[in-house]
């Protein structure tokens, strides 16, 4: 039986990567600031709260990690925490930068003197290519960050390849494009759309606002994307990915197919308002996802249209 610790198990991709490894009969340790009092609602909707073994951490200290790997002894390490959205990174650019980068280091460092070798994980970003300008981004894409998130994670993805490189550690970055779930709270917009539509169709009068009805992600599924994650720790060396589906869809492609699942003409509901727009947005996200195919033998297998009947069903 292997051990697992994933670092910021309450999120969407821990509780979902949780589930994963539990149903692969790993022992499944959890970190969280407060293991004692904080939200664990994700993995009480998966039903395995009760499966989980919760350490309390606070990535940015150095020696929470180092006690946290002591006590749970992985085989694997998930680095999963972090200040999530693109958006509030740029009403909170210290708190977003100092979680990602911070944890980053610290988690690289403790596992470089910890006495077993241990297979990390760290969770990249699509953000970091910024606009892709129609070019599909791959592994080879360099980097062109465009908000403090973005820029938070391309340094944690050198971070994390300097200590592969000078330390010889198995250490690796997953590049997600955009990955979507009824495990993520409403700030985000594909929740907020979701949500909205669903409290249209049972007769509320409120007018859905939403930013830039424009701009272009790949958008995929989140449970398909913790396996790539497992994925890329069974490989047989260290290595960064692009996962993604491949498809890139508009916003307003999301909102309208969103507002026909519900049989509603969204143009009655909804409207662009300016407030809502980003100081820098990326206006065309698209991706490679080849490697992942060929090496770790993963492929999206949902689109647009069955991720929105899943989060609609939910």
């Amino acid at each position: 039986m292997k051990t697992a610790l994933i670092c910021g198990v309450s999120g969407q991709d821990g509780s979902l990567l949780a589930d994963f490894l539990l149903k692969k009969n790993y022992n499944v340790f959890g970190t969280s600031r407060d293991a004692q009092g904080g939200n664990f609602v994700n993995l009480s909707k998966l039903g395995i709260f009760q499966h989980i073994k919760l350490i309390s951490m606070a990535p940015e200290d150095f020696r929470s990690v180092f006690v946290a790997i002591k006590e749970s002894q992985p085989d694997e390490i998930y680095f999963l925490s972090g200040q999530s959205s693109v958006g509030l990174s740029f009403d909170q650019p210290a708190e977003t930068i100092k979680s990602h980068t911070l944890g980053t280091l610290n988690l690289l460092e403790a596992c470089r003197l910890f006495e077993k070798p241990i297979r990390q994980y760290h969770a990249g970003s699509s953000e970091c290519f910024g606009n892709t300008y129609g070019y599909l981004a791959n592994e080879n894409t360099p980097f062109s960050p465009r908000s403090p998130y973005a820029v938070s994670k391309a340094s944690s993805y050198w971070l994390t390849a300097n200590y592969r490189e000078a330390y010889g550690l198995f250490a690796c970055t997953g590049i997600l494009f955009n990955h979507e779930s009824n495990m993520r709270p409403e700030r985000f917009v594909t929740q907020k759309i979701i949500q909205a539509a669903k409290r249209i169709s049972m007769g509320s009068k409120e007018i859905l606002r939403l930013g830039r009805l424009d701009i272009k992600r790949d958008w995929g599924w989140a449970p398909e994307y913790v396996d790539a994650m497992w994925r890329m720790l069974q490989y047989d060396l260290p290595s960064d990915f692009v996962i993604a589906t491949g498809k890139s869809n508009t916003l307003k492609d999301f909102v309208v197919e969103t507002f026909n699942q519900l049989d509603l003409d969204w143009e009655k509901h909804v409207i662009s308002d300016s407030s809502l727009f980003r100081p820098s947005d990326i206006s065309e996200s698209k991706a490679d996802p080849t490697r992942a195919f060929q090496l770790l033998h993963w492929k999206a297998n949902f689109g647009l249209k069955e991720i929105i009947a899943e989060m609609l069903k939910r």
